[in-house]
């Protein structure tokens, strides 16, 4: 599948059939995604340094709910949406961005960045794990092979910080429940299958997230805690063009035409990435053990996204 042919997909319902051996994969699409996702770890740390996390969440879900509902408006993306489809959009709006982005944002709040991203890389085990019986994916040796490599590198970057104890217990908890939040997002988005176009996938979800947000947003925290920065404007609008609108519509692009097991492998790759932006944005501090990891985690991922 060429980069083109995923772009145009995003106008059209998603397709849950039976991937295509035929199609190229859609390496560039795959690269930017990774990019985009693995940033948005550094790009949230700088923004709850001046705004609270959930208020932070919801106002970022709110506007880029409401801009990709007017991109779908514009494309004609609505297609035929039944009210079946819409409630399972909004059930995993709730757990994609509510739950997984809540609870990762309230962890990151005494964890680094780098950490974070670290934690939710092992969402590909779990995933592997439970696709079997949730939905029938059959696992080949080298899909096994891919993850346990994967795993190997993850491990190998976290033992230095684990073993050092830099990192806060009850923020680990927190950010773990989000990493069970994304696991069962993406294993429900696999069994429901909604049929939308991109834009309207990721804009219900979106504005679910918001609404389920809300209420603990207003009771938690408040908004003479917001600080109106430079800072937070700007790392604001990147996950909210960059990260809400691109990251999420790629996502679910390749979550649709490949493998839950496959298209989740991707994630091996949050840290190095996160290692890297952490280093370059935020100036966390990269050992020689956190990029030994990631050979095994480069090979992981060949082999587990292999068809």
């Amino acid at each position: 599948m060429k980069p083109s042919s995923l772009a145009s997909s995003l106008n059209a319902p998603a397709s849950f059939a039976r991937p295509d051996s035929s199609r190229q994969t859609a390496w560039g699409a795959i690269a930017l995604f990774c990019v985009l996702w693995s940033s948005a770890f550094a790009a949230a740390k700088i923004a709850v340094q001046d705004c609270p996390p959930l208020i932070l969440l919801t106002t970022r879900f709110l506007v880029a709910g409401v801009l990709m509902m007017g991109v779908a408006a514009v494309t004609h993306g609505f297609g035929r949406l039944t009210w079946r489809d819409f409630w399972c959009l909004a059930l995993l709006g709730v757990f994609n961005n509510a739950l997984y982005l809540g609870l990762s944002w309230l962890g990151m709040t005494t964890l680094s960045s780098a950490f974070v991203a670290v934690l939710i890389s092992t969402n590909p085990l779990l995933t592997g794990l439970l696709a079997g019986p949730v939905l029938g994916e059959r696992l080949g040796w080298r899909q096994f092979a891919g993850l346990f490599l994967g795993l190997i590198g993850v491990v190998l970057v976290l033992r230095s910080r684990l073993t050092g104890m830099s990192e806060d217990l009850h923020g680990t908890l927190i950010v773990a429940g989000g990493l069970l939040s994304l696991v069962a997002g993406t294993l429900l988005y696999k069994r429901l299958a909604p049929r939308a176009g991109i834009w309207t996938t990721t804009g219900v979800q979106a504005l679910a997230g918001a609404a389920a947000l809300l209420p603990f947003a207003l009771h938690y925290e408040s908004l003479a805690q917001v600080n109106l920065t430079a800072s937070l404007f700007w790392s604001m609008a990147y996950t909210i063009v960059a990260v809400s609108m691109g990251g999420y519509a790629l996502w679910m692009a390749i979550l649709s035409r490949t493998s839950a097991t496959s298209a989740s492998a991707l994630h091996f790759l949050m840290p190095p990435l996160g290692l890297l932006f952490g280093w370059a944005v935020l100036g966390e501090h990269v050992s020689w053990l956190d990029m030994a990891g990631i050979v095994p985690i480069g090979l992981g991922i060949w082999l587990a996204t292999r068809r």
